[in-house]
């Protein structure tokens, strides 16, 4: 029976990732189409920032799920198994993975600023400003994953194929204390941190938005006609949580069996493979968990932004949609614009003006 699950588990796997693959890639392709090329109600900050994210996020599909995890479950003697490419693919793969965590992070960190500091929101609406800071992040990440080169080694491996006893080379992990040390600051970096801040940084967008409110009055509640400020603060809080949400929920549960596996488990003899050891098998659910992170960004922004599904309605019928999708915020923006000439106090108005801005901005994100 247990021989079975086994069975059954590397099964699922081997039909998961070429599945994740013929979804995830085009997706995200189409994503950056839609976000460079389409107009779905964006600032030019967060089409850089998202854009860049579609593309290495489709990067980290073609290097760890397509010729990493793919390869190793459908052949016996994958490319990557001999030199150079041993060490190579390593450093691809966790470039390509800081990329992708550093960027949700350092967006999250902008949009707090934005929020706070008006010079900050000057300087962050710059486009080249964003470019050079995306650039800067995924170069970084890559020279950062220089070491990860070192710590697996190619050795030759007495296999069992058809009953014949062959000699394989085989790309394994170096059992040796800088690699240890390396995985360890690398699991930190690419999980631990990212998650960390994005969780901080999104309860401070939160906790401002929250404050926000008091700004308007009973008048300006009337004009938005019975609508609770509060009621539409709440739901920009779903949105803004929900891409933090999914990367939190998906990224965490590899980083804490990455955590035990490089404790409890580092050791020579223990063998990654041997699925009757549990936590082999949740190791290897964490990582589909992770993986499935790089190819959910489409579907959370059809959730969450009503312009981009509009947009995506636009290219899928070949036509033009009348009507245009306007969210809440955007709605109770042109209200108050009718109705700014009405205000009493010239001083209560810039004030308003400038948070109501700041949350505009703030719906972009979405």
């Amino acid at each position: 029976m247990e021989g079975v699950g086994i069975t059954i588990f590397v099964t699922v796997q081997k039909i998961y990732y070429p599945f994740l693959c013929a979804l995830g890639i085009p997706a995200n392709l189409f994503t950056f189409y839609m976000i460079c090329f389409r107009k779905c109600g964006m600032s030019d900050t967060a089409v850089v920032y998202l854009s860049c994210l579609a593309i290495v996020d489709t990067f980290y599909l073609v290097w760890v799920i397509l010729i990493d995890l793919t390869l190793t479950f459908w052949l016996l003697q994958p490319f990557w198994h001999s030199h150079p490419w041993c060490g190579i693919l390593g450093f691809l793969q966790y470039g390509s993975l800081y990329s992708s965590s550093w960027i949700v992070v350092v967006f999250t960190i902008e949009r707090y600023l934005v929020l706070r500091s008006t010079a900050a929101r000057k300087q962050f609406s710059q486009t080249r400003v964003t470019k050079l800071t995306c650039v800067a992040i995924i170069v970084a990440s890559h020279l950062v994953s220089v070491p990860l080169g070192w710590i697996n080694v190619v050795v030759s491996d007495n296999m069992t194929v058809d009953g014949e006893n062959v000699t394989l080379p085989r790309c394994h992990y170096r059992n040796e204390i800088y690699s240890t040390a390396i995985v360890w600051i690398t699991t930190f970096l690419s999980g631990g941190i990212p998650i960390v801040l994005v969780i901080i940084f999104n309860y401070l967008i939160g906790h401002h938005l929250c404050r926000a409110s008091n700004l308007f009055t009973k008048e300006e509640r009337r004009v938005m006609h019975g609508r609770s400020t509060r009621g539409m603060l709440r739901r920009t809080l779903l949105l803004l949580g929900t891409v933090s949400v999914a990367f939190v929920v998906l990224s965490l549960p590899r980083f804490v069996t990455y955590c035990i596996l490089r404790t409890k488990y580092n050791t020579e003899n223990f063998n990654r493979n041997d699925y009757r050891i549990p936590i082999n098998v949740a190791g290897d659910l964490a990582n589909m968990l992770q993986n499935l992170n790089s190819t959910t960004n489409f579907l959370l922004y059809c959730m969450v932004s009503g312009r981009f599904r509009q947009e995506l309605l636009r290219v899928v019928t070949c036509k033009t949609v009348t009507g245009e999708a306007t969210s809440f915020l955007t709605h109770t923006m042109k209200v108050f614009s009718v109705s700014e000439h009405k205000a009493t106090s010239s001083h209560n108005r810039d004030v308003y003006q400038s948070q109501t801005s700041q949350l505009e901005e703030t719906e972009m994100y979405k």
